[in-house]
């Protein structure tokens, strides 16, 4: 129970840390860290070590997660922003076409409901070793001091202040992709909160110092989950409720006040 609790503190800070970095790095609030086909790759590690059984589901997970970092930080290099939005799409629908086909193809019912028990996020850690704990609280280390270290960074490259070189763009990329990649990994993909609690921060706060919105958009997001987490656990119904589907549900509201509210913004038309 404390063990699940962790993760929901910790999911609830990474995601949307890891969201409101890449809007302000790509200066785009549709920046997501599931854009560049992070979800995809973890989802794609975890059924091939479900199927195969040649490691945990969280190792394989996590494996799938640096390769398509490092394939990232690398294209990074070499394109624009608009072009890594692009290839990142692009790169996620390959690797979740990889995933499918992994998934269609398991060799019993068993190994099916594990991974699709692993990817409805219900923080259960089933398969979890103390090993891949530790693990993953060292990328949440990572990647979370260097998003308080670059804040300053990130806050004028927003601005229009400075332009961050492509390397370090790059540098900030894997920094992210460390951050995120420690809940994705444990606890499989949770949607929304990397993407929407950001864009609610923004709204709610309309200054453009990042570390206000780390603040918000961690409390948010805990908040957000940790809601979702005990409807799961306590009032499903007698139904299984995965984490990822009732936060989508949960979280309508939210996403209404997000389009409501650009809706009737100074840029309304």
């Amino acid at each position: 129970m404390l063990l699940s609790l962790l993760y929901v503190l910790l999911s609830g800070i990474a995601l949307p840390v890891g969201g409101i970095q890449m809007q302000y790095l790509w200066r785009n609030q549709l920046g997501d860290v599931y854009s560049l086909g992070l979800g995809s790759a973890a989802c794609l590690g975890a059924a091939a070590a479900t199927m195969t059984g040649w490691c945990s589901l969280t190792v394989g997970s996590f494996i799938c997660t640096l390769v398509c970092t490092l394939v990232c930080f690398f294209v990074t290099l070499k394109v624009n922003t608009q072009q890594l939005i692009t290839f990142g799409i692009l790169f996620g629908t390959f690797i979740g076409s990889l995933g499918t086909i992994v998934v269609t193809n398991a060799p019993t019912g068993d190994l099916l409901k594990q991974y699709y028990l692993w990817g409805a996020a219900n923080f259960r850690l089933e398969g979890v070793t103390t090993g891949d704990i530790i693990f993953s609280l060292a990328l949440f280390g990572i990647g979370l001091t260097a998003a308080l270290s670059q804040a300053g960074l990130l806050t004028r490259h927003f601005r229009s202040e400075t332009e961050i070189s492509d390397l370090g763009k790059a540098l900030l990329l894997l920094a992210i992709m460390c951050l995120v990649t420690s809940a994705v990994s444990i606890c499989g993909p949770i949607g929304f909160i990397s993407l929407g609690v950001p864009n609610l921060s923004r709204l709610i706060c309309k200054k453009t110092d990042i570390r206000h919105h780390y603040l918000i958009s961690s409390a948010m997001g805990v908040g957000l989950l940790l809601v979702t987490y005990l409807v799961v656990q306590y009032v499903n119904f007698g139904i299984y409720l995965p984490v990822s589907a009732t936060m989508a549900i949960l979280a309508l509201p939210l996403m209404a006040l997000i389009f409501i509210k650009g809706k009737t913004g100074p840029d309304a038309a």
